[in-house]
């Protein structure tokens, strides 16, 4: 990431958003990373998409197809901000060839009010390909990429 962010400083190099894909849906997966303290700040659940799921336990399937409903993994520049189906909600640029249709697909990062706050034993509802949060804890994202003057970087991995 660093090296990413050295080679383009027009992202904000002070902190990311990351997501471990690997972690149950159920529990803290979405990440405020502080590259300066080089520690998580913050840290809540975040469902995936529908198209993602295998059947499998524990398993996810991940493409950048259009219609699909899967996730894409890779690197995501968070765009600017607009007011949708699900309120506040922010345009994701894919920066991999292996997310580069986000933008096309309306792959955005949003609040959704059946994502629960605090951690499950089970895995919690799907999207359709969006990262999507809690309501409470998207207020805190939200606080952070308003006051950023460079967008942030959210990086999905499995």
């Amino acid at each position: 990431m660093q090296k990413f962010l050295d080679k383009n400083p027009k992202y904000n190099n002070e902190l990311v958003f990351l997501a471990d894909l690997k972690i149950m849906s159920g529990k803290n997966r979405f990440f405020v990373y502080d590259l300066k303290q080089n520690k998580i700040t913050d840290q809540g659940l975040m469902a995936h998409g529908s198209g993602s799921e295998t059947g499998i336990e524990g398993e996810l399937y991940f493409s950048n197809i259009p219609d699909s409903n899967t996730t894409s993994l890779g690197l995501y520049a968070i765009g600017k901000d607009y007011v949708g189906k699900f309120g506040k909600s922010y345009k994701l640029f894919g920066l991999e060839k292996t997310n580069d249709k986000a933008f096309e697909r309306f792959i955005v990062l949003h609040h959704y009010e059946k994502v629960p706050y605090e951690e499950q034993s089970n895995p919690i509802c799907n999207s359709l390909g969006c990262p999507m949060v809690n309501e409470t804890y998207f207020g805190r994202l939200e606080k952070l990429i308003d006051a950023s003057e460079k967008p942030i970087l959210l990086y999905l991995y499995y």
